[in-house]
């Protein structure tokens, strides 16, 4: 934020609003007092959509200072994997959420098409989300995305998310787990409460861009220098890492601007043994291309003429070019079954 921000917004979360049946949960019995404690104003609410689902919100307002908002979640827990994300060749392949909404700002991101808030929402009741995955396994091995529509790991100082659900995983030995983050949080003290098997079975999954995308388009992310070396420390600490060079843009001299970061990454994790890597473009639903449109409309990115095919906008042939690019230097130092692609 610049100064002229700061004096215009309040904090990130200085508003706390919590459902009165989320009151009673462990989580926010945790929470509250640590956020109260650092003057955040705690507000009783009926339901989080009360607030969550106003029409005529702010997105790009709400960014700059998100409130946080305790829930309990009702329905489904499990969803599976959306056709536009990889599986990476698991047949059982789900996501879940325990959180809406992500505290990055990047342009791209679908969210803001998804969502009719940036407001942050925390389900307080992880148990009940434990307990829909154990039935789930009692069927059949799961490999689940736990990290899908926010960055988990970025939140983990506030929310200790993450912990308790490693903590439950510990025991699940048919659960593999991805957690998918831009961050450059130290994963080394979630791996200290982990065995090794279990540690085996929880993918690191980083996203990876050049810094002048990072600079331009993914707005409070740490650079690239501070993912690598969150990567090493992962690998130290026993988990499978995983590279994801998704979405890649359409920037100008894409050959010369990804040749020299895909140069960078291989040159820093040239020791390192890489499970995998993921590629794709951007890609996005028309109606939520719409929406963000809306909510960025200074956006190049945003704005560019995307191809639209069955109602997911993309580069086309253009993108097919980029990947093939990307996929053709990967396999100068990763085996091509390991390299997945969308």
């Amino acid at each position: 934020m610049n100064s002229l921000t700061d004096t215009i917004y309040n904090p990130p979360y200085s508003h706390i609003y919590v459902e009165r049946e989320a009151l009673s949960y462990p989580v926010a019995q945790s929470l509250i007092p640590a956020l109260a404690k650092r003057g955040s104003r705690i507000i009783e609410i009926s339901h989080y959509m009360d607030l969550f689902g106003r029409t005529h919100q702010s997105f790009p307002a709400q960014k700059a200072a998100p409130s946080l908002i305790l829930a309990v979640k009702h329905g489904n827990f499990l969803y599976p994997g959306a056709p536009v994300c990889q599986d990476f060749g698991n047949k059982f392949f789900y996501y879940t959420s325990f959180t809406m909404n992500c505290p990055f700002d990047c342009e791209y991101c679908f969210l803001q098409g998804m969502y009719p808030s940036a407001n942050i929402v925390l389900f307080v009741n992880q148990e009940d989300y434990f307990a829909e995955i154990k039935k789930s396994l009692s069927t059949h091995p799961l490999y689940l995305c736990i990290s899908y529509d926010t960055d988990l790991l970025a939140l983990e100082a506030l929310t200790k998310m993450t912990r308790r659900y490693l903590d439950f995983a510990i025991s699940e030995k048919a659960l593999t787990t991805e957690i998918r983050t831009k961050s450059a949080v130290s994963v080394a003290p979630l791996a200290e409460r982990l065995p090794k098997d279990a540690r085996s079975r929880i993918i690191m999954a980083y996203s990876l861009s050049p810094d002048s995308v990072i600079a331009r388009f993914e707005h409070r992310t740490p650079g690239l220098s501070a993912r690598l070396t969150a990567i090493r420390t992962a690998y130290k600490s026993g988990f499978p890492i995983r590279l994801c060079f998704d979405p890649l843009l359409a920037v100008p001299d894409f050959k010369s601007v990804y040749g020299e970061f895909l140069s960078q990454v291989r040159d820093a994790l040239q020791d390192i043994p890489i499970k995998d890597a993921s590629i794709g473009v951007f890609r996005i639903s028309d109606g939520y291309l719409k929406q963000m449109r809306k909510n960025r409309p200074a956006s190049a990115l945003l704005q560019y003429p995307f191809i639209n095919e069955n109602h997911v906008c993309s580069y086309g042939g253009r993108g097919r070019e980029m990947m093939a690019f990307v996929k053709e230097f990967l396999s100068g130092f990763l085996p091509e079954d390991k390299i997945f692609t969308q």
